[in-house]
C-alpha cells in the first residue's frame, strides 16, 4: 500500500494525515487494552489483581505526600519533608541561626 507522496495534493496528504492519526489512535487503545489484559494475567499468576499492585488514583498511579520531618514553631501547620525547595520559613530560621534539628517534628 505504498503510496507516492510527492505526486498527492495537498487535500490528499492532509486527508492521508487525518487517516494515520486516527488509525494510531486506535493502534495506541489497541496496545493498552492488550497490554493491561497482559499485566492482569501476570499478577494473577501470583494470586493478586492489578489493582492491589497499582493502586491508582484519577488513571494515574497514586502519589503520596511524604510525611513531615520539620515544623515552623511559628505555625506548625507549615511543614516541610526536608526534600526539595526549602520553605521561606525554614531558610529564614536557618539564616538566623536556628539549629535544623530544633524545627524537627
Amino acid at each position: 500500500m505504498a503510496k507516492n507522496l510527492e505526486k498527492m495534493t495537498h487535500k490528499e496528504l492532509e486527508a492521508l494525515r487525518g487517516d494515520v492519526d486516527a488509525a494510531l489512535a486506535a493502534a495506541k487503545k489497541r496496545d493498552k487494552k492488550d497490554a493491561r489484559k497482559a499485566a492482569e494475567e501476570a499478577a494473577a499468576k501470583f494470586g493478586f489483581t492489578l489493582a492491589e499492585l497499582m493502586p491508582v488514583s484519577g488513571g494515574k498511579a497514586a502519589k503520596s505526600a511524604g510525611v513531615a520531618k520539620y515544623a515552623n514553631p511559628a505555625n506548625p501547620s507549615q511543614t516541610w519533608t526536608g526534600k526539595g525547595r526549602q520553605p521561606v520559613w525554614f531558610k529564614d530560621a536557618i539564616t538566623k541561626g536556628t539549629d535544623p534539628s530544633t524545627l524537627e517534628v
